[in-house]
């Protein structure tokens, strides 16, 4: 593949790059893909029964809130692996981290294991910073098909497993449901079902409107890809060469976010501080209804004066929500033991085994199916009955676009919903500009 150096690419996409744990689309022209280890050299089982005493870095993004799960699952590592140290480096959120790797490769001095956000995957396996973790995969015969298929595919890329889902989380709506219970009304769960439900729950005072039915946020696109996808439209054409937002059924959600917001019954955040309003509206009781990431439940539940809901996104042609969050991924400069030490410490983080405490220690997803069917699976729905929303849809639950580019050239739309959020602009010729600038930024992939 042609392109711009690795580096460059990377400081840009870091530059640009949101903080939120957001992922985008899966749809058309994903390059992720099922994983086939028939053609690959398993891992050398010298490495895997040495014994000799080794430190290996592990790089990460975990907030403060974490650090309680993250200290028992190296302490736990640590009693089952007595000849590895596994000492944690926090670097920063999302964009910092990366940043701080990429400087890493130029120096040539790596950690052994670290976070990567979703996002950012493609373009650093493509430039040959992540290990392919094939090898010892098929070494150690782990069972892939326990995980969401959709999960390990965010964190594979052109037939190769970069990395494990670590802290995931998806996009989901949040409800009031002590309101929607009052006014006899449900989440729609399909497009068409939308409609009544605004109807039902939008009230105003004139031509303001004082309670909205659903917010959808615009300051990550993230949130409205799915959206895109949903109405049976594309990011990019199915060979990944040409823009595809302008096409007629990737412009349909747009029509209609354009539609909800001039009639009041849709609220649409950007820029500044956006998330924060959006969050205190709907504890307010202003907005009915929040598109927001998983991980932020925890918080809804324990600020919210009224039962809290959670409801998987509506659909049209297809019904999807995207990954978001981080994986964990070992770097491919480490030294030979390093990454052997990295390999134990993916598998353990990863492992059924401490799925749902980890989970629940860092307020992401379970990701392993065993888990969740499990008796420990059963006590943490009894104790958050609001993700069995996410889990009916987990095969529904899929990887963002899986492009170099995707991160460069989806800040170039995500400004055609600004202009339409903050100065009330038809998207529709918006978009169609916005894509001869994306097909320029992909002209340096070709």
């Amino acid at each position: 593949m042609k392109k711009k150096t690795w580096l460059l690419t990377l400081l840009t996409i870091v530059m640009i790059m949101t903080t939120a744990c957001a992922g985008g689309s899966g749809g058309s022209g994903n390059a992720g893909g099922e994983v086939n280890l028939d053609d690959v050299e398993a891992a050398s089982m010298d490495l895997k029964n040495d014994t000799t005493p080794i430190k290996i870095q592990y790089w990460h993004s975990h907030a403060e809130a974490q650090l309680e799960g993250l200290n028992y699952m190296i302490g736990e590592f640590q009693k089952k692996y007595p000849h590895i140290t596994v000492e944690p480096v926090f670097q920063g959120g999302y964009p910092d981290l990366h940043k701080k790797l990429s400087a890493a490769v130029a120096a040539g001095d790596v950690p052994a294991v670290t976070n990567v956000e979703v996002s950012s995957l493609p373009n650093f396996a493509d430039s040959g910073v992540f290990a392919d973790l094939g090898p010892w995969i098929k070494r150690d015969e782990v069972n892939m098909d326990d995980f969401a298929q959709g999960m390990l595919n965010a964190y594979a890329f052109n037939g190769k497993q970069y990395g494990f889902p670590l802290i995931v989380s998806t996009s989901v709506f949040v409800y009031n449901k002590t309101m929607l219970d009052e006014l006899g009304v449900e989440p729609p769960q399909k497009w068409d079902e939308i409609e009544a439900f605004n109807a039902k729950v939008v009230k105003k005072e004139g031509d303001k409107t004082t309670r909205y039915a659903f917010s959808v946020p615009g300051w990550d696109t993230w949130y409205y890809d799915p959206w895109n996808i949903n109405g049976g439209g594309q990011i990019l054409t199915e060979d990944m060469s040409a823009s595809a937002v302008e096409n007629e059924d990737s412009l349909r959600y747009l029509q209609n976010f354009y539609k909800w917001q001039n009639e009041g019954s849709m609220h649409m955040g950007f820029g500044k501080g956006a998330s924060d309003n959006m969050r205190q509206m709907f504890l307010n009781g202003e907005i009915a209804m929040v598109q927001h990431t998983s991980a932020m439940l925890k918080m809804y539940r324990e600020n919210a004066d009224f039962e809290v809901g959670v409801s998987f996104l509506p659909g049209d042609k297809k019904r999807t929500s995207n990954i978001g969050g981080a994986g964990i991924v070992m770097m491919n400069g480490a030294k030979d033991l390093e990454k052997e030490a990295a390999w134990k410490f993916i598998e353990f983080m990863t492992a059924a085994e401490h799925n749902i405490k980890w989970a629940e220690s860092v307020g992401y997803l379970p990701t392993r199916k065993s888990a969740i069917e499990s008796e420990e699976g059963d006590q943490y729905f009894e104790r958050w009955p609001q993700y069995r929303a996410v889990y009916e849809h987990f095969d529904e639950v899929t990887p963002r676009l899986q492009h170099p580019a995707y991160p460069e050239f989806s800040e170039v739309y995500k400004e055609v919903i600004g202009e339409m959020v903050l100065n009330k602009k038809d998207p529709v010729p918006l978009m169609q500009e916005a894509a001869k600038k994306i097909n320029d930024i992909l002209m340096d992939y070709e």
